[in-house]
C-alpha cells in the first residue's frame, strides 16, 4: 500500500509541474486546456481514491465528488471557450 500511495503522489506532483510549466512558459492554446483539464479530471479521480479513501466504498458514494469535480471542470471549459 506505502508503494501504491508512493507511484500516486509521483504521478500527481508531475502532472502539476505540467500545468505549472505551460502556465509559467505561457504554451497555452485551446488544445493545451482540454489536456489541462483532462489531467485535472485525472488528479482529482486519483485524490479522490486513493486519499480521501474512497476506492472501496460503494459507486454511489464515490460518484458524488466525481460528479462534482466533472462539473466545476465542464463549467471552466465552457468559461475559457466562450
Amino acid at each position: 500500500m506505502k508503494k501504491t500511495v508512493t507511484t500516486l503522489w509521483i504521478i500527481l506532483v508531475i502532472l502539476t509541474i505540467f500545468a505549472y510549466l505551460l502556465g509559467y512558459l505561457k504554451l497555452i492554446n485551446s488544445s493545451l486546456v482540454a489536456i489541462l483539464l483532462i489531467s485535472t479530471f485525472i488528479k482529482g479521480g486519483l485524490v479522490i481514491d486513493y486519499f480521501m479513501g474512497l476506492k472501496s466504498v460503494k459507486l454511489k458514494y464515490r460518484l458524488i465528488p466525481i460528479i462534482w469535480l466533472g462539473t466545476v471542470l465542464s463549467l471552466i471549459a465552457v468559461a475559457y471557450y466562450l
